[in-house]
């Protein structure tokens, strides 16, 4: 488990079946006690970003299907994740102190952009405080939509079964309102795509949605298995 940790580059994976690698543990309210990074200068994983103790390892109950639940928005408003209904989404979690989710950033404003066209939209959950969301959105000119919460964000990713949530994690769900599956860590390129092309052929029901969920789960191991060791 630990050297496929280390070739996800700290990513830990939970996709429904159960695949996990390593990854340090976050909170919001350990961020509060210090554990901020200031925003905008990204830092290379160190040892304690590629290990997460077993002792921390629950067994997540991941839900089938999206719970309903609303956040402000930037502008205050209150947002229901029904907004997006109909639409297959990337619901990604993350903090300003938090430097993989800084990383992800390009990747998931890439992936707004090229998978727009097939009714994907991804939604920032940000686990923080608000003035810091705002300069954060500014500076890396952020241009999918973004929620934010205190401790009512947190309740929110404990209804994917993250009650203590490692930051960055992302949900993915199909055009029905299906949780396909959940990735824990830092996203790349190859990772995304792959999971979101399967989810493509559940909305053309090519697929039923535990044969989606096992291929990702299987695809994502080969997937790792290719990372140079």
């Amino acid at each position: 488990m630990k050297d496929l940790g280390v070739r996800l580059l700290g990513a830990a994976l939970v996709v429904l079946l159960g695949v996990w690698g390593g990854l340090k543990l976050h909170s919001y309210r350990s961020a509060r006690q210090g554990l901020s990074v200031p925003v905008g200068e990204a830092s290379a994983p160190g040892p304690e970003d590629i290990s997460l103790p077993e002792s921390l390892i629950a067994h997540t109950v991941i839900p089938s299907a999206l719970p309903e639940f609303a956040l402000k928005d930037l502008s205050g408003k209150s947002t229901p994740i029904s907004t997006w209904g109909g639409k297959s989404l990337m619901i990604n979690f993350w903090a300003t102190w938090c430097a993989p989710c800084r990383r992800e950033v390009p990747l998931l404003k890439a992936l707004a952009t090229d998978w727009a066209g097939r009714d994907l939209t991804v939604v920032g959950i940000a686990v923080d405080h608000r003035d810091k969301v705002e300069e954060f959105v500014a500076r890396f000119k952020i241009d999918y939509p973004i929620l934010i919460g205190d401790q009512d964000a947190l309740d929110v990713a404990a209804k994917f079964g993250m009650d203590s949530p490692a930051f960055p994690f992302t949900v993915f769900t199909d055009r029905r309102g299906e949780v396909v599956a959940l990735f824990v860590g830092e996203l790349h390129r190859r990772q995304a795509d792959f999971i979101l092309s399967e989810v493509q052929n559940l909305n053309a029901e090519r697929v039923q949605l535990s044969e989606a969920r096992r291929r990702i789960a299987e695809g994502l191991r080969q997937l790792a298995a290719k990372q140079p060791g």
